[in-house]
């Protein structure tokens, strides 16, 4: 199951268009253009069982950048553009990349490239240079899959690399959950809002592909301009994250009236927890088309849940498609139904974290049941309801932030003598990022002055996803006897008063 076959069966059928450019590329043009990559790449002395670096927005040579690599047993590493010079050079440097491949968008942010004599640009001659290759497959054709670095809980991010295709007709498991559960097929219409650096865009998105669909890729979300895509091109299931619900149910109703939206056949979500009220209105505005699933870039196991099983049981995540649930305590056994627990699939696909026995070895028990972190139970149904993270991970508008990496930043500035980072229900992105400081002279004269001084310092050396959006000062935060900070108590203490220093 590949997308060359479409290059013969429907050649001038577009395999993606960018959403807002218009631009289309064919299955004839992207079997060419990805034949092209592969040779070049093999001119780079790229072989089989390396790491391509990928880095880019989502640009209109990426597709082709990614389906190229595939077809040379190599593992395509899809880097966010956000991070900063120190986070891509630790990750290519973990990973042991032996070439990136960044957009002109990209290294003008950097300022240098990140893999000196080994760093090609999309938007310069690289385009012209890999055309004068041939548009043939290589003679040493072997299938590839992607490699990503997911969050953790220590602050550095985890790669996971997964063991290459057996044979490039092995259908990754998008490939059966899409066509099963949301609709996937050939005459598909998929928009893509999300970065392709996602686990989630990425192998939803090249699923269209192996089953000869369209992608409409929008280079950027905005909610109007969601809406103009899908009724443009007649988009039949759309992939979201609930800050993109959120952003278009923010919309004045007229203007969301403005667009024929009727040809969605299926909207499913994930990426973070999806507010009750939220996911209500969405099925109002949408009909009963929306539907999520619960993974991780991981891939051990995989819930899904049908509109209708959600209205039957709200807030639900579903019920397991891949692995078993079990809900587990502290020591590794099996709790109760009904019993908060931490999240285990038994039967699950093995993983391993990239370099890191010691987090694949922390991501099992006994039984040997991995977890993603999160805190949840099972109802008497069977269905999953997420209620917490074992590591008070963050996300923010479908993004997983750190709490200990936004907090060993914010301990380097000279005016802090603590911090506690916590996230925070938020309307739209989910959960907002909020530092708790004590700072190292108390009482404060000026509490704006130095939540600006913090905010412009934290700037410096996060991503700004990581940045905290707000900034509550205290004289002293809570730790145990071991020297633990209360998180909950911190957050919950938030949440009674409802601070009101954000920065905005």
């Amino acid at each position: 199951m590949h997308p060359r076959r479409f290059s013969t069966q429907t050649p001038d059928k577009p395999a993606y268009i960018m959403a807002g450019t218009g631009e289309a590329v064919t299955y004839a043009e992207l079997e060419a253009r990805a034949n092209q990559v592969a040779h070049w790449l093999r001119d780079q002395g790229v072989r089989a069982g390396d790491v391509v670096a990928i880095m880019a927005e989502n640009h209109p040579r990426l597709y082709e950048f990614i389906w190229g690599a595939q077809r040379i047993g190599v593992h395509y590493l899809l880097i966010a553009t956000a991070l900063t010079a120190g986070e891509v050079d630790y990750i290519l440097r973990d990973a042991d990349a032996r070439i990136a491949i960044l957009s002109a968008r990209v290294l003008e942010r950097l300022g240098k490239p990140p893999l000196p004599g080994r760093t090609s640009c999309l938007d310069d001659d690289l385009g012209a240079t890999v055309r004068r290759y041939p548009d043939h497959p290589v003679r040493d054709e072997a299938p590839g899959t992607d490699m990503l670095y997911s969050s953790g809980t220590t602050g550095f991010p985890k790669g996971i690399k997964s063991p290459l295709p057996a044979s490039f007709d092995q259908p990754p498991r998008a490939v059966e959950i899409g066509t099963r559960f949301f609709g996937y097929a050939q005459d598909s219409i998929y928009l893509c809002p999300a970065p392709l650096y996602h686990a989630a865009p990425l192998r939803w998105s090249l699923a269209i592909h192996r089953l000869g669909g369209t992608v409409i890729l929008m280079e950027r979300f905005d909610a109007a301009a969601a809406l103009s895509a899908i009724a443009r091109h007649r988009v039949t299931i759309a992939q979201v994250v609930p800050t993109h619900l959120a952003r278009m149910l923010a919309l004045p109703a007229e203007e969301r009236g403005g667009h024929d939206i009727s040809s969605l056949r299926s909207v499913f979500h994930a990426g973070a927890p999806c507010p009750v009220p939220l996911k209500y209105r969405a099925i109002e505005w949408l009909g009963p088309i929306v539907g999520e699933f619960y993974s991780g870039t991981e891939g051990v196991g995989l819930t899904v849940a049908t509109c209708s099983d959600w209205l039957a049981h709200p807030g639900t995540v579903g019920r397991a498609v891949q692995g078993e649930i079990r809900i587990c305590g502290e020591d590794g056994e099996p709790l109760p139904r009904g019993d908060e627990g931490l999240v285990r699939f038994a039967n699950a696909n093995p993983f391993a974290y990239h370099k890191d026995p010691e987090r694949t070895a922390a991501a099992y028990n006994q039984h040997g049941w991995p977890t993603l972190g999160d805190i949840g139970r099972i109802d008497a149904d069977g269905f999953l309801y997420l209620t917490d993270r074992a590591s008070f991970m963050i996300i923010s508008g479908g993004v997983n932030v750190y709490p200990q990496e936004v907090e060993n930043r914010l301990l380097q500035h000279a005016q802090v003598a603590d911090v506690a980072v916590v996230g925070l229900p938020d309307p739209e992105m989910g959960e907002r990022v909020v530092a708790l400081v004590e700072p190292r002279i108390w009482p404060l004269l000026d509490e704006a002055a130095l939540a600006a001084d913090l905010d412009a310092f934290a700037r410096q050396g996060l991503s700004p996803v990581k940045v905290p959006r707000r900034y509550v000062f205290r004289p002293t935060l809570e730790r145990t006897d071991a020297g633990k900070l209360v998180k909950r108590r911190l957050r919950d203490t938030l949440l009674a008063e409802d601070t009101e220093m954000v920065i905005q």
